[in-house]
């Protein structure tokens, strides 16, 4: 993209906007990475003002808590509630799984929680709920459950009964940020950002790997400051046909900004050792962007495998072992940083699995499974009502508590959020936050 016309103008900016901060330009990395999918929408409008001004940070509502962070994280493929959270003090369990149900000696035994346990590899798990910094919700759902995994994924990232319409934390930045893409954005690290943080204006960056990481809008040949001071100098006497050029310069100057000041942040030696494993890997990556302060207000993982329709036993160990390793050492990094009280991640699957083991030494799609959160301002422990495993829905076990009941708490009480205007109804907060 050529910059030559910027020399022809030098006049000082003296436009309505104010001189745009050099700091500010430097500093607010994510600004505009989360447009750079609306461009074509944004191009119909003049430039003027996309680069805010000094003092003119996009105002939130009054009330929304700046500093809070949500970290998603999706088991993807139905996780196993009942090898997850295991009810062995009922014998139900042991007659419906002969080959697959976890011996009660080898059951995490968790503190208060009666005939209850964890996964053996959930070391990681059980040591936060011993330091007060886990909570397992129980038996979480929604009516009429859907066991495709495409309309049941769907219907959690929506918050909707159809699984359709936009993302529940798109819905969020479209919701508190009067309209405007959030300039804190949300991150989500894998090839594809999920329909959870696509708004009606918000989208989200997505990324693999720190290397991986553009934005697609063509890159900025000149030195950033040069081009900063151009675009500065040349506000005030813009004309119409040059700010669609301008808005397009600066979106890709922002995201090389943005793009640079990811690569430095997860360039970073950890200040602790992550386990391996796809969901540390991404953990880490997420924990050096909270360490870097970027101002992203939701970061989302994943890490798939939990279809286990035949031989779970160990598949399904070694998952417990990944995730258990991952939020343990994520929350180690957290508290390392002094940000464990900035952070909240909240972990779920699409569905559990089958009362019954199937014939295949594995289980099939099932319904209500346990959600984690974890962070200084959780509840900690086993909340909420284990399903009962014999009075059950078509084989399946009926959920406790709607998973929009843990939205709106999220929403309400951490993202300083209407859950009403995001959910499209008003969901009784589920009792899990402190």
């Amino acid at each position: 993209m050529s910059h030559h016309h910027h020399d022809q103008e030098s006049t000082q900016s003296t436009g309505s906007t104010g001189t745009y901060s050099r700091r500010l330009f430097m500093q607010q990395g994510m600004a505009f990475l989360s447009m750079a999918t609306t461009v074509p929408l944004f191009m119909q409008q003049s430039a003027k003002g996309i680069m805010l001004p000094v003092g003119s940070l996009l105002s939130s509502q009054p009330g929304i808590p700046e500093d809070h962070t949500l970290v998603v994280i999706q088991l993807a493929g139905g996780n196993d509630g009942l090898n997850t959270v295991i009810p062995y003090g009922d014998r139900a369990y042991y007659n419906s799984r002969p080959q697959l149900a976890i011996k009660q000696s080898d059951v995490l035994e968790i503190p208060g929680a009666d005939g209850y346990g964890l996964h053996p590899n959930l070391t990681g798990l059980l040591e936060l709920m011993n330091d007060g910094q886990a909570a397992i919700v129980q038996g979480v759902g929604y009516p009429n459950p859907n066991r495709s995994h495409f309309t049941s994924t769907d219907i959690w990232h929506t918050g909707n009964h159809n699984g359709q319409g936009y993302g529940w934390l798109g819905k969020y930045f479209d919701n508190t940020c009067a309209g405007k893409p959030n300039p804190k954005g949300s991150i989500a690290i894998g090839n594809k950002a999920p329909l959870a943080l696509h708004g009606k204006t918000q989208k989200a960056v997505n990324f693999e790997t720190e290397k991986l990481f553009r934005w697609a809008g063509g890159t900025v040949d000149s030195s950033l400051e040069k081009t900063y001071d151009e675009i500065n100098r040349k506000e005030s006497a813009a004309k119409e046909e040059d700010s669609q050029l301008d808005f397009l310069v600066r979106t890709s100057l922002d995201a090389q900004v943005s793009s640079d000041r990811i690569r430095s942040a997860v360039s970073k030696q950890p200040l602790i050792n992550y386990p391996d494993g796809e969901l540390s890997k991404q953990l880490q990556l997420i924990g050096s962007m909270i360490r870097a302060d970027l101002p992203t207000r939701v970061y989302y993982a994943s890490l798939g495998g939990f279809d286990t329709h035949a031989n779970q036993l160990n598949g399904h160990a070694n998952l417990m072992r990944q995730v258990g390793g991952a939020l343990n050492a994520f929350q180690n990094d957290l508290k390392k940083q002094g940000n464990t009280g900035k952070v909240i991640t909240m972990v779920f699957s699409e569905f559990g699995r089958r009362v019954a083991q199937n014939g295949s030494a594995g289980t099939d799609h099932g319904t209500a499974a346990p959600m984690f959160l974890i962070g200084d301002y959780v509840q900690n422990g086993l909340l909420g009502e284990h399903p009962s495993l014999t009075n059950l829905d078509q084989g399946d076990l009926k959920f406790n508590t709607d998973f929009r009941e843990v939205y709106a708490a999220i929403l309400e009480n951490w993202m300083g959020a209407d859950s009403k205007a995001i959910l499209g109804k008003k969901y009784a907060k589920a009792d899990v936050l402190t």
